[in-house]
């Protein structure tokens, strides 16, 4: 994944798609629901089935734990892209990664999988960079327990 300011680093997450996810993710491009520079499909097909429950439940992002104690990321901040849609992005929607990621941020407690535009992302994600506070902080982690318990969002 990209994280501040570009820097490549390994992203920590339990594997939830087939080992040959990206070949497919080709064939998929057509079907992709979000606009702009992420991906993401209904019923995404490479998925296993342990990897939906683990969605769904969250525990996919348990991982990304070990990249806050080794300071790639933080607890809030903006969703880290993968290197592909950093590739696509613009000046304004790089400016995303002036924070370290997060492994929530105001984007996923603010109904993640309602959101279908990717310029609506990059504008939360500059909403929470232009506004942050310690306190928004904390309110966004108390909002995420909630999303988590109770799986709003979840796909």
């Amino acid at each position: 994944r990209i994280g501040k300011n570009g820097r490549h680093y390994t992203f920590y997450k339990f594997r939830s798609m087939c080992v040959d996810a990206e070949e497919k993710k080709r064939e998929l491009m057509e079907q992709n629901t979000m606009q702009g520079g992420m991906f993401k499909v209904d019923d995404d097909p490479r998925i296993t089935k342990v990897g939906r429950f683990i969605r769904k439940t969250s525990l996919d992002e348990l991982p990304q734990f070990y990249n806050v104690l080794k300071g790639d990321m933080s607890l809030v901040g903006t969703r880290p892209p993968t290197v592909d849609e950093y590739e696509q992005y613009t000046p304004e929607q790089k400016r995303r990664l002036s924070f370290r990621p997060g492994i929530t941020g105001l984007w996923q407690v603010s109904g993640r999988s309602e959101i279908t535009n990717f310029d609506d992302v990059v504008k939360l994600d500059v909403e929470y960079i232009d506004d942050w506070t310690i306190w928004k902080d904390i309110e966004i982690l108390l909002k995420t327990v909630k999303v988590v318990f109770m799986r709003d969002g979840a796909k």
